[in-house]
């Protein structure tokens, strides 16, 4: 790539498109596009610095019409479906249809339209349930896949194989990459769809801002992200109910401990809050901050091809760090940086997902890229951006 190359980045608001976007400005690419799947605010950040253009990737028709009028150079797909364990297993149609649309539609008309270089970027829950850890790459496809996230996974692994199969027949320059866990700025809120680590940041801000009798911060949290809760009528039918800012204090309250923030009624002199945390805090995980991944991304793009991944005997990459944490010791780093007092409590009922995930990232070291943020800091960085 050089600085004037025509760039699209697929899902440019999105935690790592973003982050993607704001690694390729900082590097001075002055012919960034970017797209996005919902209407764009006049306000948008990227506006001023990138062309941003709504297109529907579910749409075949839209993706070629986009890939013949822009027709461009370099591509990194990171648009996706995606969200945490309770999204996954409960919208499990929805992730594997959109995924598999979404990367069919730009793969093939990046092949099309005789783009120089693609980047897919996926996850590692592509590893089977039970694969050795720490995660190397030909580990993929070795066992069963863990059921809870399997429609996500597999569209992922239709990804890469869509990638290498145009790469061996077309000779194309497709790259595949699986990054660890990410979090950073643009990350998903929503306590229903978030991954772990940003839903720990909200409940447990959440839970400090009711500790303090904060209702303030409270509303102004809940109209920038409402909260959408189920109850029963009395007809015993069930109903959806959206509960935001300027909803009455039982109801906030009330959505409050649907979502495991348990609040106590009482005095705020006295009041207790409570964190429910979903199983039992045991699973080890990798987290990675978006603007190291973004960072992984460029350098990828603009030094390595195909061919330097078929030395290393792969087809893709992983990107993260090679350390993990205990979800348990994530959520107490993250309760003393946020300054919450209450206790945690771990739901083992609640299912806790594949027990370690940590990734092996030597082939990408021996690239010559390591990470650069710390847990701790990028988790401060995270609390700042939330809270500003």
């Amino acid at each position: 790539m050089n600085k004037n190359s025509k760039i699209v980045v697929f899902g440019a608001t999105g935690l790592v498109g973003s982050a993607i976007v704001k690694k390729l400005l900082e590097k001075g690419y002055t012919n960034i596009i970017g797209t996005i799947h919902k209407r764009i605010p006049a306000n948008h950040h990227l506006l001023s610095t990138t062309n941003l253009y709504k297109v529907d990737l579910l749409d075949s028709i839209a993706v070629q019409e986009f890939f013949k009028q822009y027709k461009p150079e370099f591509v990194f797909l990171a648009a996706a479906k995606v969200g945490g364990i309770v999204a996954n297993n409960t919208y499990r149609a929805d992730f594997i249809y959109e995924n598999l649309q979404i990367q069919n539609n730009i793969i093939y008309n990046a092949y099309k339209y005789k783009v120089k270089k693609l980047m897919f970027l996926g996850s590692t829950c592509i590893y089977p349930k039970n694969a050795p850890q720490p995660m190397r790459e030909e580990y993929l496809l070795t066992s069963e896949l863990e059921y809870t996230n399997e429609p996500y996974a597999i569209a992922k692994i239709a990804g890469i194989k869509m990638c290498e199969s145009f790469n061996i027949q077309y000779n194309t320059n497709f790259i595949s990459v699986m990054p660890t866990n990410l979090y950073g700025p643009n990350d998903n809120f929503d306590l229903e769809k978030s991954h772990v680590l940003p839903a720990l940041i909200r409940k447990i801000y959440l839970g400090k801002a009711f500790e303090k009798d904060d209702w303030k911060a409270i509303r102004k949290d809940l109209d920038k992200n409402p909260l959408k809760i189920v109850t029963n009528s009395k007809d015993f039918k069930k109903r959806e109910k959206i509960v935001d800012g300027k909803s009455s204090k039982e109801d906030i309250i009330y959505a409050l401990n649907y979502y495991g923030i348990k609040c106590s009624t009482q005095h705020s002199t006295s009041r207790s809050v409570s964190i429910e945390i979903w199983g039992t805090g045991n699973p080890m995980r990798e987290f990675l901050w978006s603007e190291d991944m973004a960072d992984a991304c460029i350098y990828l793009m603009e030094k390595i091809n195909i061919q330097d991944l078929s030395k290393l005997n792969t087809h893709f990459l992983n990107i993260g760090t090679g350390k993990d944490i205990s979800i348990k010791e994530l959520a107490e780093l993250i309760k003393s940086i946020v300054g919450f007092k209450g206790k945690l409590f771990f739901n083992a009922n609640k299912p806790d997902g594949t027990m370690k995930k940590v990734t092996d990232v030597t082939k990408l070291n021996n690239l010559g890229w390591r990470h650069k943020i710390s847990l701790k800091e990028g988790i401060e960085k995270i609390c700042a951006w939330y809270v500003s």
